[in-house]
This record gives structure tokens, sequence and C-alpha cells, in this order.
């Protein structure tokens, strides 16, 4: 299982917010100082999310992107972002930045089509954005729009679309614990383990050390990666301890 650490950007800075609400919004200083922090301590991936453009569609990070796109790349990192790629125009234009992996999810409720051209224009680099609320994640809805509009589709309807698909993972986002730490949805990631084929990337809830642990010890395919964010900008454990229990589990 791989770490990502997350780096979430508004206004120039790292924030967290709280249950994807923007009213409550904690700054955490310099992202590219907590982008060398994950690099220094053995990430091999950041996610970083850029918060105004996943409401608006219109990037407003892009260079302060490039920058730890840059940084990460020095110490043999890789970067894997979202947040307001709408067009196949902005696929290639976050790509030609040096990014790995494009993270796609109000695009692709809103255009399946776009967002399958770009799955196999660049297979494997194109991840689909899963950010779901409700506790049945069978029947639970994903949100799009910084998760301030939901699908009429139901989840497991969202991931028949590609299936079969050179889609890359799948980085699903339980809305309710995001940034609540206190444990990631494990009931709907064993579900949503058996309803795709792609591997699955955890966003949300990850408070302690054990809790990686036990997406680790998923069943089925288990989980590729997790989205780690608060708590580790809040000290709960390092870059360092989270790696290695990441490791431990291969």
């Amino acid at each position: 299982m791989e770490l990502y650490p997350a780096i979430d950007l508004r206004n120039g800075g790292a924030v967290r917010l709280t249950q994807g609400d923007f009213a409550r919004e904690k700054r955490y200083g310099d992202p590219l100082a907590l982008a060398a922090t994950c690099m220094e301590g053995g990430a091999s991936w950041i996610h970083v999310v850029d918060l105004d453009a996943a409401r608006t569609g219109e990037p407003h990070e892009r260079a302060t992107l490039a920058r730890i796109v840059q940084l990460a790349g020095q110490a043999g990192g890789r970067v894997q972002t979202g947040g307001g790629i709408r067009t196949e125009d902005d696929v290639a234009a976050v790509l030609d930045l040096g990014v790995s992996r494009v993270v796609l999810g109000t695009t692709s409720l809103r255009d399946p089509a776009l967002t399958t051209r770009c799955i196999r224009r660049w297979p494997g680099q194109i991840a689909l954005g899963l950010d779901y609320s409700g506790a049945d994640i069978a029947v639970g809805q994903a949100q799009s729009h910084g998760w301030e509009v939901s699908s009429p589709l139901s989840i497991p309807a969202v991931l028949a679309q590609w299936a079969d698909e050179p889609l890359g993972p799948v980085v699903a986002t339980s809305i309710a614990r995001d940034g609540m730490l206190g444990g990631p949805d494990l009931a709907g990631l064993g579900t949503l383990l058996s309803l795709t084929p792609h591997p699955v990337i955890a966003s949300g809830g990850v408070g302690t050390l054990d809790d990686l642990r036990a997406l680790a010890r998923l069943t089925g395919p288990g989980v590729a990666g997790a989205i780690v964010g608060k708590a580790l900008v809040e000290g709960r454990f390092s870059v360092e301890e989270a790696v290695a229990v990441c490791a431990a589990s291969v």
C-alpha cells in the first residue's frame, strides 16, 4: 500500500477543510515546505488538490502545483492531482507540468465521454475521483463541483462505465469522514473493492497508524493507497512512520 500525503491548495497556501466545508478551513503554511517534508520522510507520491478550481472549474494554483512537481521530481517522487480539470486540454496541460496522474471527479460525472477519451489517450494516468456520501456505498451518491452537487447515478453505475477501460486507480473519498480523524470507511471500501477491477486509493478519516493497518488488511485485492492529510499536518504521526506502516503491508 502506498502513502499519498495530501496537500490541498487555496490562495497560495496549504489548507485542510473539514468534510469539504470551505467555511471550516484551517491553514497550514507553505505547501512547498510540506512537500519537502513529505519527500524527506520517504513518500513516493504527493496528492495535490486545487480546492477553488474543484468548485469553479477554473485553475487557481497551477504555478504552485508546478513547483511541487519540480520539488517532488528532484527527490524521485511523483504527483497525483485533481481539482478543476474539466477538459482534455486541461488534462494535457497538467500532465505537461510533469504530473504523473490526473484525478477526474466532476468531469467523470458531467462528461463520461470526455473521461473515456482521456483514459484511452493516457492509459493508467487518469484516476477516477469518487467522492461519495451516504453510509452504504452500494446505493450512495457520488458528489461533484467541490462536493456541492450530487450525481443522479449510483456509485456502481458510475464505476461500471469504465470497468473495461485502462483507467488508473479509483480515488474514493468518504465525505462524512474527511478531516474528522475518526477512522476510514472500512465497510464502504470493502464493498467498493468488489465493485471495480481497478486499484482503489482510500481517502478520508485516517487518524492513526492503526487506521492505515486496517486499510491494508481489507480483503480481496486490498487498498492500493491511502491519502492522508490532516493527521500528518497536525502531527498525529510522521510521514516516516506512515511510510513504514504502508511498506509493511506489501
